[in-house]
């Protein structure tokens, strides 16, 4: 076991359980955990998912998370602290880093269960932890410099499979309308590029009908999917950066911190500050 030191930006366990032990509460952004070898079901905000050797799961801070084991089961827990990622840890633009897993963390919930999609991507990420792990162990120069590195790359993996399953879920609805949704959050900062002219004309939609044709495809408005798209982005800041209010409004086009407030309690029916401390969902195991 690994004992917790507040500096510490990543942490890597290796555990083996019969049976589920109820784990210390840790502050951290979020949590991989790989299943070497196993079987059981996990539970993930009271829905249930059978798991297996080769399993990831991604754990985000906020959800009720726990493993009912049937057959004993090693697990791989990778941790990580918000600090990895608004510090240089090799990733260059850290801040860019942190903003793409917000973005997996706000939108993992519409696909829980197992996050990888192909063979090929679980046996890279198998491998690399493995990896990771005598890194994360031998401390060697360089050592933190070749771990962000291989992150870098099981990072964009997650979130290419997270973004492909809801562009794919969106596309069923409708053809090309989960592309509509991968245009918006992939420019969810640039208001220009998200005019309702510039995405019909995009993707060869009449402006007079696109707003019509969006709201029966996603059942809200253009600018309320917008808007509470930005708001799963300022829970996450909210949370997990030490940003004023002006500053998020700034980084997510508010007109200011005082139009981010009102918005956010418009939609949530408490204010910033009470969301932050009241803990929303933290019940994690």
């Amino acid at each position: 076991m690994i004992i917790e030191d507040s500096s510490t930006l990543f942490e890597i366990e290796v555990e083996v359980f019969k049976e589920w032990h109820k784990r210390p509460h840790k502050h951290n952004f979020f949590e991989l955990v790989f299943i070497e070898r196993g079987s059981g079901t996990q539970c993930i905000n009271y829905e249930e998912f059978p798991y297996q050797a080769g399993n990831l799961f991604l754990l985000p801070p906020l959800d009720c998370h726990s493993f009912k084991i049937v057959e004993e089961t090693t697990f791989y827990f990778i941790r990580f602290t918000d600090q990895y990622f608004l510090n240089d840890n090799g990733f260059g633009n850290y801040q860019g880093w942190f903003d793409k897993m917000a973005y997996i963390l706000a939108n993992y919930n519409k696909r829980p269960g197992d996050i990888l999609n192909s063979d090929r991507e679980r046996h890279y990420i198998k491998e690399s932890i493995y990896f990771i792990h005598k890194e994360y162990l031998s401390k060697e120069q360089f050592s933190n410099s070749v771990v962000a590195g291989i992150m870098t790359a099981i990072i964009n993996i997650l979130a290419r499979s997270v973004e492909r399953f809801y562009v794919d879920l969106g596309n069923e609805r409708h053809q090309r309308f989960g592309e509509i949704l991968r245009y918006i959050h992939y420019h969810l900062m640039d208001t220009e590029k998200l005019k309702i002219p510039v995405i019909s004309s995009e993707f060869n939609v009449s402006p007079s009908y696109f707003s019509e044709y969006f709201k029966k495809q996603s059942g809200k408005s253009l600018a309320d999917y917008i808007i509470r798209a930005k708001l799963k982005l300022v829970e996450t800041k909210v949370v997990h950066t030490d940003l004023t209010l002006k500053e998020i409004a700034h980084q997510l086009n508010f007109t200011d911190s005082s139009h981010l407030a009102r918005t956010f309690k418009s939609v949530y029916g408490m204010t910033v500050k009470e969301y932050k401390k009241s803990g929303i969902g933290c019940c994690a195991s």
